[in-house]
């Protein structure tokens, strides 16, 4: 084997190593001396030059990458994600024929719908889940986000919340949680400017949460203009700090007056 293929091969054993003890630091060191010596192989994208290696540099570079997504996802950086996951996808995309199909393409597609709809990108998820081949839209790991941005946009935040018991593969698991956030932000947002109050089962209900201890936390973390007494959720302290604007109806009508006398005029 070529001595730059087997220096390449016994890193990324470490760096798998590391992964699976959760010792991130070391992670990204290993990551960044792999990314460094995978730029000296002319056989991978864009190039795709024809060299005796070419099959196995191919293989090892989309297996560092995949794990280099992996790693995002536990360290919760979602701009490495991003980074990582466009270098990953050319080999997803241009190396059919010269490499066999990776059993983690379609979780790793997936992971990067749901960070689309995570972060409310709902163009480019559309754009993506368009250039995804026919029989990738049956995976479940596909299915799962299409499943949640229809619910998303349909309103059904209850399915949304409900989807993270039903996680196809257990790195969905951050972005379903952020994604629970963004819900639940949505609802609480709602449910302020509809109502003053509500009694505390109603607002665990609405909200989803299984314990008085979780709407609590919820409550001084994201929302401590709320109060919480006598068993009710009250929002009118919320809608009290929100300044009132008056509309200045006397200037409309004069202005609209003004229009119409001009209108009058032109005509």
């Amino acid at each position: 084997m070529d001595p730059q293929l087997v220096e390449v091969t016994q890193i990324f054993a470490r760096l798998k190593a590391a992964l699976l003890r959760n010792d991130f630091g070391t992670c990204n060191n290993l990551l960044s001396q792999l990314k460094v010596l995978l730029t000296k192989y002319p056989s991978l994208p864009p190039t795709f030059q024809q060299t005796p290696t070419a099959v196995e540099e191919l293989q090892i570079a989309r297996d560092i990458y995949e794990h280099a997504v992996l790693l995002s996802v536990k360290t919760e950086d979602q701009d490495a994600f991003e980074r990582d996951f466009f270098q990953l996808k050319p080999f997803y995309t241009d190396t059919c024929g010269l490499i066999p199909p990776s059993p983690q393409e379609c979780p790793i597609l997936g992971l990067n719908l749901l960070r689309l709809l995570v972060q409310n990108r709902i163009a480019e998820f559309h754009t993506e889940l368009e250039l995804l081949p026919p029989n990738a839209l049956e995976n479940p790991c596909i299915k799962h986000a299409v499943e949640l941005e229809q619910s998303f946009m349909e309103g059904a935040y209850n399915r949304v919340l409900s989807a993270r018991k039903t996680v196809p593969h257990e790195t969905y698991v951050h972005f379903m949680d952020l994604l629970a956030k963004t819900v639940r932000d949505e609802i609480a947002g709602c449910s302020e400017k509809a109502y003053d109050s509500l009694s505390v089962a109603d607002a665990k209900k609405i909200l989803m949460f299984s314990s008085d201890q979780e709407l609590s936390t919820y409550i001084e973390e994201d929302h401590p203009e709320w109060e919480i007494k006598n068993g009710f959720v009250f929002f009118q302290k919320a809608k009290e700090s929100q300044p009132c604007k008056e509309i200045p109806s006397l200037q409309l009508i004069n202005q609209t007056l003004s229009y119409a006398r001009e209108l009058e005029r032109i005509v």
